[in-house]
């Protein structure tokens, strides 16, 4: 029997839902049941893909072509269970769908409305694709009060009636502000927050309060009575240092144990949190650190590259160092020698990016970390930069550039207007459409024997995700090479370059493909461990 657990939100946005989903579903696997966790975003967007990382931070890309919400990497971070086109949906998707079916005449003339037709559709992907899991937990976006919200609390609030109430459980995660004037932690705010829930016909099991210091007993009487919970279900959140320590708090204060409770579940046995603790001393005692210059477009806004940050602290748990990161956002580079912000740093890494701004920067700190033996690591758009500047200054290319921006005069890069996904031709049209239509996903890449990549992951062939929309031109691979830049990763019909590296450079590699994506903190991935392993040589060199 599959049990639902909702997870909504009160008072502010950006309390940590996503974490405190992950969190919960690592602890839930950690004694030994199936989990399985989804997004339901109120937006009208069809997905974040083309919204812009300001507005939204990182756009996550699963293995099968699903651009979502950041928070479910969280979800596979935590869980490791990958997830699929099916674990995120948004307000833009549903209404798609039921205007096509309205359009095809499916409602037999009948008017389509927000109850039961939206409702009914939001329900139905929740209980898609659960069979043979113990928990489903599922993330509703915003907070309560948005008026987006409202059709996906009406439909969960429903889902209680249709499943039961012992297979289904509330959460709601609010804010206990602390006033220093008055010296208390302030309980109003989730009153009000769960009062706003409590009017749409959804009681809360239990309360999760964000807070930055221990609740007093006082203050957790009062929500109980007043929200209406059990005392033992209201939850401090408390403010922590690594994002990894939160299941082992949550632990602490009984989480799992009040939701398992509330399923009316018994005798449930403790969960291993062996490797949580294990993760938790590496990221807090570290044997050294090393400092690392991530040259970007959206530095502004850490939540843009929260997978990169994530690996990087990865590939630090690796070598049981902590990294130092560095933002730096790549125009200051076209105005500036790079020498000056990154002399001494002890890697450089070029993240993906779209539009022309800031390119120069990026090439020129792709040009220093390979004149100065910096380590660098190139993704995405940071691969082709690299490309770019080997074409202009180890091949003589001259005018070397992509055509996604306007100064170039050869197409070293270029967009990509078909390519294969398994057996199935994939065409774009320049003008098209934007949203979805990028290479998504994870496709296959063989790597060539003796290289780099080859002995960093142990095998010849991998899987990688993608989400770009421009590739680098095969034709100049022999110029490229004669010059010193090897091809060592390529699709398998040899038609799309994957990766390149500098044989005769400390470390040096460009990768096509996101693997930030798929890096986690029990299983880093091979690219940033050794990466952070060849920063930490740098270090000593220094």
């Amino acid at each position: 029997m599959t049990r639902f657990i909702f997870i909504t939100g009160g008072v502010v946005s950006s309390l940590g839902k996503g974490l405190a989903s992950a969190s919960l579903g690592a602890l839930l696997q950690a004694r030994g049941y199936t989990v399985r966790l989804r997004k339901l975003d109120p937006y009208i967007n069809v997905d974040p893909g083309t919204m812009s990382p300001y507005q939204h931070g990182e756009v996550y890309v699963t293995d099968d072509g699903a651009e979502t919400d950041l928070d479910l990497g969280h979800y596979e971070r935590f869980t490791g269970v990958p997830a699929r086109q099916t674990d995120s949906v948004t307000t833009g998707r549903i209404y798609g769908d039921i205007i096509a079916a309205e359009r095809r005449g499916d409602y037999l003339g009948g008017t389509v409305q927000v109850i039961p037709h939206v409702t009914d559709a939001i329900k139905n992907f929740v209980l898609a694709d659960t069979e043979g899991h113990d928990f489903v937990l599922c993330e509703i976006g915003g907070t309560v009060g948005d008026i987006e919200g409202q059709p996906f609390l009406e439909a969960i609030r429903q889902l209680r009636n249709d499943l039961g109430a012992e297979r289904t459980v509330y959460v709601h995660l609010t804010l206990l502000p602390y006033i220093p004037s008055a010296g208390e932690l302030k309980t109003k705010p989730t009153q009000h927050s769960v009062k706003e829930l409590r009017s749409i016909g959804i009681q809360p099991d239990i309360l999760l309060c964000r807070c930055d210091r221990p609740i007093p007993e006082g203050e957790r009487r009062k929500m109980a009575l007043f929200c209406n919970v059990r005392q033992d279900a209201v939850i401090q959140a408390l403010d922590v240092k690594s994002i990894y320590e939160v299941p082992l708090r949550y632990h602490q204060e009984g989480f799992d144990d009040v939701v398992l409770r509330a399923f009316g579940i018994k005798d449930a046995k403790q969960p291993d949190l062996t490797k949580w603790q294990d993760i938790v001393q590496r990221v807090m005692q570290p044997e050294g650190t090393v400092n690392i210059a991530i040259v970007g477009k959206y530095t502004g806004l850490k939540d843009a590259y929260k997978s990169l940050h994530e690996a990087l602290v990865h590939g630090g748990i690796a070598n049981r160092v902590m990294p130092e990161l560095t933002w730096l956002d790549a125009e200051i580079f076209e105005s500036e020698d790079p020498i000056h912000r990154l002399e001494g740093v002890d890697g450089i890494l070029v993240p993906g990016g779209f539009g022309e701004r800031g390119t120069e920067g990026k090439i020129a700190a792709a040009r220093l970390a390979r004149e100065r033996n910096i380590p660098y690591f190139g993704i995405c758009l940071g691969m082709q930069m690299a490309v770019i500047e080997a074409a202009r200054n180890l091949a003589g290319i001259e005018g070397a550039g992509s055509s996604e921006f306007n100064n170039y005069k050869v197409a070293v890069v270029g967009m990509m207007t078909e390519w294969q996904r398994g057996t199935q031709v994939e065409r774009r049209e320049r003008g098209g459409n934007l949203g979805g239509t990028m290479r998504l996903g994870e496709y296959p890449c063989d790597l060539l024997p003796g290289t780099k990549v080859r002995s960093i992951y142990g095998t010849d062939r991998i899987n990688e995700r993608h989400r770009h929309r421009y590739e680098i031109n095969i034709n100049y691979q022999k110029k490229l090479e004669d010059a010193g830049l090897l091809f060592s990763g390529m699709s398998p019909d040899r038609l799309l370059p994957e990766i390149v590296e500098i044989p005769d450079h400390p470390w040096f590699v460009g990768v096509q493909f996101h693997p930030e994506l798929k890096s986690k903190p029990f299983a880093p991935h091979p690219l940033f461990a050794s990466f952070v392993e060849a920063a930490v040589k740098q270090s000593r060199l220094v």
